[in-house]
């Protein structure tokens, strides 16, 4: 016999208890609470196949609130993923497909790795510029071939976080029709009701950013209203939509309702009682599903085949009729837009003193023409980041022109590091953002994720030390980059000059799994002799030396390269063996070869760090560390290098200062380890 829709909405609440229980930790309360509309979406809206996952029509769904994941793989299974019910039973556990919350490459039908609130509805804003880009620049009359809805779930933590505002602040802004989120309004957070500390009127405040909203005052079993809210926000153009979505927190156990069903297992006795009383189940099983739920879960998997089959079919009349179109829409999604030899056709150094921020504008020039699908913006500092370059015939992405690569992100930071990686997580674009380097660290969150995530985003950090001078302390950046190149999977690359900077550039645009932060100056460097792409792609390299035993090894990046170059020829006359290396990238470094790694600060030699930057890191490397003793200062810039002792002079005396001092061992084999 067919199953209602009550049935069906506690079978996924059965399952997502079980799920939680059987890990004895995670969260069942969101699971209860969304279980219906979980139902509605997966069971009548959402197009996907779950035998390709990752199809590009497909509808992209994210969990911003990525405790709930017990829900998501509670449907994933019922519909038809590659998820068994033996992962479910693995929850939380190594090496499973279900971990604790949803990470992108882990599972199947997971489009985005979610948890900290409000990334992922940030990720959505993302993946929705993108459909609507790849709309714009693909589809022809008759020929949709990129059309596709995001959904998100959501709940008041997400909307509490500082990061939505920004998103969906923009997301109203860019008017971004396909995106429609669905908002666990239960009034519930951790620490108890909403009335403790978030009481903004919620519905107001997305109409006043520009946002359809809809009511459905009982998520909990009303579902002719929830599948009439859907129906609602898929017809309403023009605007990004929310349903606000009035449920009740663990639905049906004792605890409904508080924060205290919200992150931990219901317990035997309890779930047995709901199972019982509430969901009319037998409380003796656990894991069950009845064959009629798997049956009714599996037709809109079969929906959404013969979509993807109908799909195979329009491409193929859209191949006959633009075939240039179509080829250029295969290589965008197949990761082909980039030469491999894409540096040969980038700006070399041709003796001119230039900030290396410029040096970056030169190679965007060239990048924006060779590569269609490279899009993004700045924060809100275009003319400093210098990340549009007047060469190229650029059009703004805006609402009424989603043709458009460049994005304008406004002062939205954070927000725009996540929505970078939702553009990326979409598949078909390269995508870049752009700040002052220092507020790298208001994105840090979104940065992270990126690394986790393997998002090839490319971050444009200009101003990026005290060379930055008179905007002062706040402004300057002398920690951070050595943060920033402690966390995996990330490529912090401070370029010296133009052929640094054009190499930097072309490592960034072939990794498609790695984000890269580009590390610019504001003030002008010089060229200098030696430095290379092959170098370069090595993370650190030998750019003169005097030979293959050096007694004094300088190691420098950006801007201080030129200081151990001019140090060195000075050292070099007091007649001192001196060899000069140029880290572009410590990452890249260390994942070299030793062999390759001695041979660059070779053993027995005394090693001195330049960098206008803190010492923390640079004893992996070196003896000593010419930098930051703490925070800069607001002057010019020459004034203040003087101030702090990053000088010739310094290196000089410091460097003969070390040699005087004895023996030394090499550094490397501890950062070998």
């Amino acid at each position: 016999s067919k199953m209602n829709d009550s049935q069906l909405t506690n079978v996924i609440r059965c399952l997502a208890v079980d799920t939680v229980q059987k890990a004895n930790s995670g969260h069942p309360g969101a699971p209860m609470g969304m279980a219906a509309i979980a139902h509605v979406l997966w069971s009548d809206f959402l197009k996907y196949d779950p035998k390709e996952p990752h199809w590009d029509d497909r509808d992209r769904f994210v969990l911003s609130n990525g405790h709930a994941s017990a829900l998501l793989y509670t449907m994933l299974h019922l519909t038809g993923y590659n998820l068994p019910l033996d992962e479910l039973k693995k929850f939380r556990q190594l090496h499973s497909k279900t971990p604790g919350h949803p990470e992108r490459h882990v599972t199947p039908g997971i489009e985005v790795t979610t948890g900290p609130l409000g990334q992922g509805i940030s990720n959505a804003v993302g993946l929705a510029i993108s459909e609507a880009h790849l709309a714009a620049v693909f589809n022809r009359p008759n020929f949709p071939v990129v059309d596709h809805f995001t959904y998100v779930f959501c709940g008041d933590g997400c909307l509490m976080e500082g990061i939505t505002q920004e998103s969906i602040s923009l997301a109203g802004h860019l008017g971004l029709e396909k995106l429609i989120v669905i908002y666990d309004d239960n009034k519930i957070t951790i620490d108890g009701n909403t009335s403790i500390a978030f009481t903004e009127k919620t519905e107001a405040k997305m109409q006043a950013l520009g946002w359809h909203t809809i009511v459905v005052e009982n998520g909990d079993s009303d579902f002719n209203s929830m599948r009439a809210a859907m129906t609602e926000a898929r017809a309403v153009r023009g605007k990004p939509k929310m349903i606000l979505l009035r449920t009740t927190i663990g639905y049906g156990s004792k605890l409904q309702g508080t924060e205290k069903v919200h992150g931990s297992p219901l317990g035997a006795a309890e779930i047995k009682r709901v199972k019982e009383a509430v969901f009319h189940r037998d409380p003796s099983k656990s894991f069950f599903v009845e064959p009629e739920a798997y049956k009714h879960f599996a037709q809109q998997g079969l929906r959404g085949a013969a979509k993807r089959v109908q799909w195979q079919q329009l491409f193929a009349k859209y191949e006959a009729a633009f075939p240039d179109l179509a080829a250029l829409y295969k290589k965008y999604f197949n990761n082909q837009t980039v030469d491999p030899s894409i540096f040969d056709k980038l700006p070399k150094n041709d003796g001119k003193a230039l900030a290396t921020r410029k040096s970056s504008e030169n190679a965007m020039a060239v990048l924006f023409r060779e590569i269609p699908n490279l899009v993004g913006g700045s924060a809100d500092l275009t003319h400093s980041n210098l990340t549009r370059p007047a060469s190229v015939k650029l059009v703004d992405f805006q609402k009424h022109t989603p043709e458009g690569r460049i994005i304008r992100f406004g002062v939205r930071e954070h927000g725009m590091a996540a929505i970078m990686n939702g553009i990326d997580a979409h598949g078909g674009l390269i995508a870049f953002g752009a700040t002052f380097l220092n507020f790298i660290g208001y994105a840090l969150g979104s940065v992270r994720l990126a690394a986790l995530s393997d998002h090839g985003v490319i971050y444009v950090a200009t101003h990026d030390s005290i060379g930055v001078g008179e905007d002062g302390p706040t402004h300057q950046p002398v920690e951070l980059v050595n943060g920033l190149r402690a966390m995996p999977n990330l490529n912090v690359m401070r370029p010296a000059d133009q052929t640094e900077t054009s190499a930097a550039w072309a490592l960034a645009v072939k990794n498609r799994s790695r984000p890269t932060v580009l590390c610019l100056s504001r003030q002008n460097l010089p060229s200098i002799a030696g430095t290379s792409l092959e170098g370069a792609a090595k993370g650190g390299y030998v750019i003169s030396s005097d030979s293959d035993k050096p007694e004094l090894i300088l190691v420098a990046t950006g801007s201080e390269l030129s200081l151990a170059v001019d140090s060195a020829k000075e050292l070099s006359a007091k007649g001192i063996k001196v060899r000069v290396v140029s880290m572009v990238c410590t990452r890249l470094f260390d994942e070299q070869p030793l062999g390759y790694k001695n041979s660059v600060l070779t053993p027995g030699a005394a090693v001195v760090s330049i960098e206008a930057y803190v010492a923390f890191g640079w004893e992996r490397y070196s003896h000593i560390h010419v930098g930051m003793p703490g925070f800069g200062g607001s002057a010019p810039d020459r004034a203040l290098y003087n101030q702090f002792g990053i000088t010739k002079e310094k290196v000089v005396s410091r460097s003969l200062a070390l040699l005087k001092s004895g023996p030394l061992t090499s550094r490397l084999a501890f950062a070998h380890l």
